[in-house]
């Protein structure tokens, strides 16, 4: 077994390298580590994952375990679901990746993501086990039926996120929905249209093979489109699994996670609900977010990437909002992870109790810098840990250069083989340059290893 643990969940190609046999020893070893005799499984619509989710579901039974089938559900309604029954989940997915891909995501008892200590056990079981005997039916006989779970733990995410506003509403918003042809094809516009908006739905066919396919929030062009060709107020656009979610504003600007972060905290902060005056960010936030956070008197805590770091910061500070660029928000007095759902209808009830666009709270919440980003592609010889003593020089060099006026970022992609390469600089022409060169010294520097 070579797959490990990354960023978020164990991840790779389904058709080579995540197959039913890795999946069935890895719900084995989950079963094991995060005990319970029940695990909630849940997945995107992707064409890779009833097979994964019942191979999944075996390893559990051999375990001598049982699992709950939720189906097609978003991630966060499988660790609301973990929270409610306190046991444990998995969610079967590979995010923001196309078709091919798949993943899983797993959860302790109440939903939250799993600490290191309990990921390296699971690895250690993993890296031990035979190769799984052939699948055997009656090892799914107990695997509890999908349907009326699945409803219910729909039901429960969207009554929850609907609920999270207080009462209040969002009619007279006109919303565009970019569902990614993902899970949040059914839990995104039932909880807008709950809430009274007006909604517009795109990317909402799913079909197994059209997951994050040029749409949803790592393609929100089309979106961007529809927002200015129907007049809409704002639009938002979710990853394959639903835990993420981008906005764009009338003008059919993308406002990203940094600028959501910014506009909530501020608001928050207003109304004396941003618990310990601080937010939690990761590596890559935006410089232009710390200054905002700064002119508002709100802290800023670091951590790296990864939402479940961002987590571990916010419960272990007391902290109640955090997120990531990419627009994992985690609201942690509503929800155990990040949720786009709930961040989408946080950040349209700000833009509605506040009387102004979102254009207009996204400009004067924080300016962005400019920022460049190149991913380099990662030969297959190499290991995100032998790569420290080759970046990290090429890192310094380069923000030796911008000295003041930049940051530089370069670290292992944790969900794909690449290199991420970021560099903010005062203007855009400058940061691209920095991120073109440093790019060619990366691709340099791993040809050598």
């Amino acid at each position: 077994m070579t797959l490990t643990f990354g960023t978020d969940g164990v991840r790779g190609d389904a058709r080579s390298e995540l197959t039913p046999e890795f999946v069935e020893s890895l719900g084995r070893a989950a079963a094991g580590v995060l005990g319970g005799d029940r695990l909630a499984v849940g997945r995107d619509p992707r064409a890779s994952g009833p097979d994964l989710v019942g191979a999944l579901c075996r390893g559990v039974r051999r375990s001598g375990g049982a699992a709950v089938d939720l189906g097609v559900v978003p991630t966060p309604a499988v660790a609301r679901w973990c929270e409610d029954e306190q046991v444990a989940g998995a969610m079967v997915s590979a995010s923001h990746n196309l078709w091919h891909d798949n993943g899983v995501k797993l959860f302790a008892p109440g939903g939250r993501k799993l600490n290191d200590e309990a990921q390296r056990e699971i690895e250690r079981r993993l890296a031990e086990a035979p190769h799984t005997a052939p699948a055997d039916p009656s090892m799914q006989a107990d695997t509890v039926a999908g349907g009326e779970a699945g409803e219910k733990a729909l039901r429960r995410h969207v009554r929850a996120v609907a609920a999270s506003i207080g009462g209040r509403d969002l009619e007279g918003l006109r919303i565009v929905v970019d569902a990614a042809n993902g899970a949040a094809y059914r839990s995104g516009p039932e909880c807008l249209r709950v809430l009274g908006a007006d909604i517009e739905m795109i990317h909402a066919s799913p079909d197994g093979y059209n997951i994050n396919d040029g749409c949803g929030s790592l393609h929100p062009e089309s979106l961007q489109a529809a927002v200015v060709s129907c007049g809409a107020d704002a639009g938002v656009a979710f990853d394959g699994d639903a835990d993420r979610v981008l906005a764009v504003d009338a003008g059919g600007d993308l406002v990203d996670g940094d600028q959501i972060l910014a506009v909530c905290a501020i608001d928050r902060a207003r109304r004396r609900q941003l618990d310990g005056g601080a937010v939690v960010v990761t590596v890559m936030a935006n410089l232009g977010l710390r200054q905002a956070m700064a002119s508002h008197g709100i802290g800023v805590v670091e951590t790296p990437v990864g939402d479940r770091h961002v987590l571990s910061a916010l419960e272990d500070r007391g902290l109640m909002l955090g997120g990531e660029q990419s627009g994992h928000l985690i609201f942690r007095d509503l929800a155990t992870t990040g949720d786009g759902l709930m961040t989408a209808v946080q950040l349209l009830d700000t833009v509605k109790r506040s009387g102004r666009s979102l254009r207009d709270l996204a400009a004067a919440a924080m300016t962005r810098m400019p920022q460049v980003l190149v991913g380099v592609p990662l030969p297959d010889a190499s290991r995100p840990d032998d790569l420290d003593g080759t970046l990290a020089p090429l890192a310094a060099a380069a923000a030796d250069r911008l000295g003041d006026s930049g940051r530089v970022l370069v670290r292992p992609s944790g969900t794909e083989p690449l290199v991420r390469v970021m560099v903010e600089a005062a203007d855009l022409e400058t940061a691209r340059a920095e991120a073109d060169r440093l790019a060619v010294a990366v691709t340099e520097g791993l040809s050598c290893l």
